[in-house]
């Protein structure tokens, strides 16, 4: 077997996403850390995107405790955008996504539009989701076990509507993607969906997980699901041979996530952010045949330096995009990239918008 290459070089580098063109960063807002920006175009056109925000007066680490999902629209990719409103919140009392709402990403199927989303519940503690906003900020460390505990709610979600302006309606009052049984490799906690019509017509749904054990060996080790469905009145069932995307044999407890899906040319590809398989800076590019057996990787963009020209804030997480998400354009090619990054006017975070070459 050929030795393979983990090097951050042009042979690795992946021949569609050479020659991204970065053309600046959106929705810096004041008051918000903004994070997770899903894009897509109207009948008209017009480009709505769906992010995730959560005030300043938490940390960043706040995203799974008091995180909502807004709605900006232009006329461009490009912006600038109007924030119209808040899209999905959270439920408030003792429901399983009562508090955050996260990482959404947006499709139409049919004649709706699903957004799929992440949502969290912290209403068995002994403090309220105030007075943790407050306690993120003053003491770091005090917070981390209720941060902790958040993650391990962390469920998958779809929301419906007739129009991308909303209203907004939760499908189920019970998570799309429920974690497995003890033992299972997705008993901790589903994450971040990422969604693809499949040619067939069905519906496929993937989502990042990890176990109880890796959760407490070295923070969990993440890998990706896959739950299908012929429509979205009926459940999402999950592929019995999960995860389709594992790392973890790469050694290094090398994992993936944030993971975005497309078809082109007869090809399923997946793009996700990196930890690990060439470092925690750059994305994977994923290329398969059939949507289950997914090879080796390719780098998808390079760390943020490589495109932006920003001098590094000294924020957690900086110098890297996380929560890549793609518009395509009227024939399904990858038109747009979107993604998170810290920094920026207001030094917190925004998104930031990169031009495919065609």
């Amino acid at each position: 077997m050929d030795k393979i290459s983990r090097e951050i070089n042009e042979e690795n580098q992946s021949d569609l996403f050479k020659g991204l063109e970065p053309i600046g960063r959106i929705l810096e807002l004041d008051g918000y850390h903004v994070w997770g920006t899903s894009p897509i175009r109207d009948e008209d056109g017009r480009v709505h995107l769906f992010f995730s925000r959560w005030p300043i007066t938490a940390s960043h680490y706040g995203w799974v405790m008091c995180c909502e999902v807004a709605h900006a629209v232009a006329d461009s990719p490009e912006g600038p955008y109007e924030v119209t409103g808040v899209a999905l919140k959270g439920t408030g009392g003792t429901e399983w996504d009562s508090w955050s709402i996260h990482n959404p990403t947006i499709h139409k199927i049919g004649n709706k539009y699903a957004l799929f989303y992440m949502g969290s519940n912290g209403s068995h503690f002994d403090k309220s989701q105030e007075e943790l906003i407050a306690l993120s900020k003053s003491d770091k460390d005090a917070y981390h076990p209720y941060f902790r505990e958040l993650v391990a709610t962390k469920r998958v979600g779809i929301a419906v509507s007739d129009s991308l302006d909303g209203p907004w309606e939760r499908l189920s009052d019970s998570p799309a993607i429920p974690v497995g049984e003890d033992g299972s490799w997705d008993d901790y906690v589903t994450t971040n969906p990422a969604f693809l019509k499949h040619p067939s017509g069905e519906l496929w749904l993937y989502y990042k997980a990890w176990s109880k054990a890796t959760a407490m060996q070295s923070n969990g080790n993440r890998q990706y699901g896959l739950a299908i469905s012929k429509t979205l009145d009926e459940p999402f069932v999950k592929y019995p041979k999960n995860p389709v995307i594992n790392l973890s044999h790469m050694g290094n407890n090398t994992q993936c996530e944030d993971a975005y899906l497309f078809y082109k040319d007869g090809l399923f590809h997946l793009l996700c952010r990196d930890m690990g398989y060439f470092d925690h800076n750059v994305g994977l590019h994923f290329i398969s045949e059939d949507g289950l057996t997914w090879g080796y990787p390719k780098i998808a963009y390079r760390e943020a330096k490589y495109y932006f020209d920003e001098p590094m804030p000294g924020l957690d997480r900086e110098g890297r995009f996380e929560r890549p998400q793609i518009l395509v354009d009227k024939d399904g090619n990858p038109d747009y990239l979107f993604a998170a990054y810290v920094g920026g006017r207001v030094n917190t975070s925004s998104a930031v918008v990169l031009k495919f070459k065609k």
